[in-house]
């Protein structure tokens, strides 16, 4: 059986020094400035929105001609789109984990239902659809933020 050379104490401190450098937590760099996080704050949602608007668009056209009012429907759906999720955004987090994780899944889920909806299919299999959507991305959301979060709701950072 083999054994470890014996080592001065010198030795054995700087290796225990080196030790526990390496177990500090390393904080990693916030690349973006204030400005790029504001900026975005907008330009998500908005880039959402008008992808959001082009889709529901496009399933109700279902490969029919490109109409004065189709386009008007998708610009309607993403100025909609936007101000909710906007809206979401901002006055989401200031709710407990369970109505903040609620909300979003709600939005979600309403998203997915309507864009669903226009496919033509019933509203009973678009309300499931819906329904499936936000229970699963409560699911998640609400496993995120219980584990992020203290007793008091306070963010652990």
């Amino acid at each position: 059986m083999a054994h470890a050379a014996p080592t001065s104490g010198r030795l054995r401190a700087a290796r225990r020094r080196a030790m526990a450098r390496q177990v500090r937590p390393v904080r990693t760099p916030d690349i973006f400035d204030e400005r790029v996080h504001r900026i975005a704050r907008f330009a998500i949602p908005v880039v959402l929105g008008l992808v959001y608007g082009y889709w529901a668009a496009a399933n109700r056209r279902d490969g029919g001609p490109l109409t004065g009012w189709n386009v008007l429907f998708g610009f309607v759906t993403a100025i909609a789109f936007i101000a909710l999720c906007i809206a979401v955004a901002t006055l989401a987090p200031l709710l407990q984990r369970e109505l903040h994780s609620g909300v979003k899944s709600a939005f979600a889920g309403a998203a997915v239902g309507f864009l669903y909806s226009q496919t033509g299919e019933s509203v009973l299999r678009s309300t499931a659809l819906g329904l499936a959507v936000a229970v699963a991305v409560y699911g998640v959301f609400f496993y995120r933020y219980y584990t992020r979060e203290d007793a008091e709701g306070n963010r652990i950072r």
